[in-house]
This record gives structure tokens, sequence and C-alpha cells, in this order.
């Protein structure tokens, strides 16, 4: 089944900066955009890293957890960390501050298994698992190909039924891709054999949704199943959008986010992944066409009208006004970037200093 055939993004609620919206579709469960100036910092700068990349995601998921529990959405809560990526997401702080009572906590490891640098599974060895019945699994996790989610939700879910108890609904809060509505979508089929009542899920995409490479792309360097990119069925949130052009060279980083928990908790990887990244865009520059790989970005023609770049970006619901504005900015941004005609080789230059220098608190690097 086609999941992203129309989808439009319908505003709900903006609270001072914070923006929520729900994405309309053909889908069994409900899923949202969630931003912040915080958010889109985060999402466009590879220099946060460390305790800020917690912070940054933590007043906008306070807002969303507000609105769920003002719907009913939030039963008793048992808060599932997913020990890697999902330790940046401030699920049990963000209850705290809204006086959301937390039922109980449980946690998994999901550890990558290599052969040399063939990712050929996952392992479990760490868990502390708790049974909240008819409550609300509460959980964070960066989903690209989706495959700790599916795996870790599927030890949870066989925990619940070994202990004759049943889960209402799940709530995950993702910087993540189009893979989480399929497995979503996938999963409350399945769920739903074991609990007819069970209410689905309620999937939180911070900055929008965004499309994963399935190729190495334009640029020829792009991680397929991992590498997020506004691209075509992406949709993202039109403030996040406004701040990412604003500015040169936030579209052309590697991806929206890089692996999260590395930007927290193994920095130095991190931060080799970052000028790998850019090294090899410098080292491939004349052989890449910035405007393609723009277009791309962008996930629609650069010549394109308003009418149907409404349609492509899933703005149907936006103002006019708002629609308008936009668009001229896109457009601007082209221009400018023709008139200034940089190339991709001054771009990994400048992105690569400003790197270096952004993180030599941190780490020092040769």
């Amino acid at each position: 089944m086609d999941y992203f055939k129309d989808i439009q993004l319908k505003p709900l609620f903006k609270e001072g900066d914070i923006s929520f919206g729900e994405l309309e579709g053909s889908f069994k469960n409900r899923y949202y955009v969630l931003s912040d100036p915080k958010i889109a910092k985060l999402l466009n700068s590879p220099e946060v890293v460390g305790f800020d990349v917690y912070k940054a995601l933590l007043p906008a998921t306070s807002a969303a957890l507000r609105y769920f529990d003002e719907q009913h959405f939030l039963h008793p809560v048992n808060i599932f960390t997913i020990l890697r990526g999902a330790l940046n997401y401030p699920m049990e702080e963000s209850c705290y501050s809204q006086g959301i009572p937390v039922h109980d906590i449980s946690f998994l490891s999901c550890e990558r298994v290599f052969n040399g640098k063939l990712i050929t599974g996952l392992d479990t060895r760490y868990a502390k698992l708790a049974v909240v019945p008819d409550g609300t699994l509460l959980l964070g996790d960066i989903i690209a190909s989706g495959d700790t989610l599916v795996h870790c939700l599927g030890h949870m879910l066989q925990y619940y039924k070994q202990n004759d108890a049943q889960l209402k609904n799940i709530i995950a809060f993702t910087i993540g891709g189009t893979r989480a509505v399929e497995i979503a979508e996938e999963m409350t089929e399945k769920i739903r054999r074991w609990w007819p009542d069970f209410e689905g899920f309620s999937v939180v995409f911070y900055g929008g949704m965004f499309s994963c490479y399935e190729d190495a792309g334009v640029a020829g360097i792009q991680i397929r199943n991992i590498d997020f990119y506004w691209g075509e069925k992406g949709i993202v949130d039109p403030e996040y959008r406004k701040i990412t052009l604003s500015q040169r060279d936030p579209i052309f980083e590697k991806c929206i986010i890089y692996d999260g928990g590395a930007r927290r908790y193994e920095i130095y990887e991190h931060v080799q992944e970052v000028l790998e990244y850019w090294e090899a865009v410098r080292e491939r520059s004349e052989k890449i066409d910035i405007f393609e790989l723009l277009a791309e970005r962008l996930g629609h023609p650069l010549e394109i009208s308003l009418e149907d770049w409404t349609a492509a970006n899933g703005y149907r619901y936006l103002d006019q006004k708002t629609c308008g504005e936009l668009y001229r900015q896109e457009q601007e941004y082209i221009r400018a970037l023709k008139e200034q005609a940089p190339t991709l080789k001054e771009i990994a230059d400048k992105r690569i200093s400003e790197f270096r220098e952004a993180l030599h608190t941190y780490i020092a690097i040769h």
C-alpha cells in the first residue's frame, strides 16, 4: 500500500516558537510533525553535540505530551528506552515537567553485530522490562531502516503477552523517516490480532517526516536506509524549512541528522563521520552538479509553480500567505545560489573549518 500518496500537513497549534501539526492521509494511526528553532538548529548543525542534543528536544517534547494528555491519549505510562540513540530523547523529564505520572520505566539494549564493517544483525544483552497493563508505551528513537525499533518493540510486545497484559497504545517520538509509518501501520495490524481494542500508534516526527536514501544519491556517497533528506516523500515543518533556507549550507549536509547516539555519547565517532562526508564531497565536487543535488534534497524540480510546489510539499492546509512567503523564499535561495555560484569544494572547505572550530572544546581534531 502507498501510504505516502497525497499526504498533507494540517496545523494543530502554535505555542510561542513551537509548532505542531498532524499528517493527514490514509492511515490507521496518527502521525505528527513537531518543530521549533532549537530542533531546527539540531537538525541543521552537526556541531550540536553532547547534552545540547537532549536539551534541544525538551521544550517541544513537553508541549506535545501536554497536548496528548489534554486529548486523553495518555494512559498509565511505561517509558521504554532503547539503549543507544534513544537516550537523547527527554521522555522522563518531559513527563515530569507536565505533571504526567510515569508508572514504570523499561530499557533494552540493542547492539549492532558486525562481520568486519558489515552489519549482520542486532543483539540484545541488557534488559529491564516492566509491564503496565492497559497503559501507554512511550518511547523515542531515531528511525531510519527501522530495524532497531522492530527488534526492540518485538521484545517488549512478547513480554507483555507472556505476562498476560496488553498495551492500550504506543506513542513514539522520532527524528526519522517514512519507514516509521510503514512499521507502525504493519505492527498495528499484527497487534490488533492479539488485542482488538489496541488504539494504535501516535508517531511524532521532529522537524518533519523525512525521506531515506535508497541509493548513493546524486553525490554518489549517501548511505542507503540511513541518510535522511527532504525528498519526494518527505514533509517538513514550514518553520523548519524557513530556518533551513535562511542559510546557504544546511541543505547540503550529509543528512538531516547524523547518528544520534554518537552525537551525544561517542562524539569522536560523530566528528569523524562528519569530516569524512565533507572530505568526500570536496574530493568529488567536480563530479557533482550542485543544482541536481539541491533538487534532490528539496524533492522537486527547481523550476516549479506555486500550485505544484504547494502540492509537492503537502502544504494545502497552510494559508496562502504562508505558502507564498515560503515559495518566494525558496525561489530567492535558488536565485542567490546561481548568482553566487559557489562550488561544492568551497562549501566543503568552509564547513570543515567551521566544524573543527566549533568542536575544539570537545575533542582534539588534527
